[in-house]
């Protein structure tokens, strides 16, 4: 296995995750605005992690695998991270549905491929803002420094949350023949 730039930043990632986490619990005022920067980094190094591939063309199926691991897990931890942090139904309701989003779709995919079925599904727009959303709703989540940054933080997580049900339904109805057949 040969390790390029992009899969060094991948890896990067994924390094960045147990900081995350402690810089989170970090008994310090700055400690939120630590975890926020440390999530935006990790931001940063998934999108130039994936243009490096595509400009570079060093696109590998070890990259391709652990691209989307270490977005999900990061993404993840995030989420899991807010729902404490507000210990509220209305945060935590849209939490849980991201995750199980990705859960039910990941399965999906495996479960498609396992048949020799490959559901494409174009992520268009609805990916990018949703996407778009959710980082600015962590971003804002994790450092929450006041009320308008906490209010816009939880503005943009619903907005997320109604766009990735309605990105999960596009996957699901673009595989309903494989699912429901006899």
């Amino acid at each position: 296995m040969q390790l390029n730039i992009p899969t060094w930043l991948t890896l990067f990632r994924i390094v960045l995750i147990p900081f995350f986490v402690l810089a989170f619990y970090l008994p310090f005022h700055w400690g939120p605005m630590v975890c926020a920067i440390i999530f935006v980094i990790a931001a940063i190094t998934d999108w130039f992690d994936g243009f490096l591939a595509r400009r570079w063309k060093q696109s590998t199926r070890f990259g391709a695998f652990l691209d989307p691991v270490a977005d999900k897990v990061m993404v993840a931890m995030a989420l899991v991270l807010v729902a404490e942090q507000f210990h509220a139904w209305w945060i935590t309701l849209p939490a849980a549905t991201m995750i199980a989003r990705e859960i039910i779709i990941s399965a999906l995919r495996e479960w498609m491929a396992e048949i020799g079925k490959r559901s494409s599904v174009a992520v268009s727009w609805i990916g990018k803002v949703k996407t778009t959303a959710q980082m600015l709703a962590l971003v804002a989540l994790l450092w929450h420094p006041n009320q308008l940054v906490s209010a816009i933080g939880v503005v943009a997580l619903y907005i997320a949350a109604v766009l990735t049900f309605w990105s999960m339904f596009q996957y699901l109805s673009a595989a309903r023949g494989d699912l429901f057949e006899h």
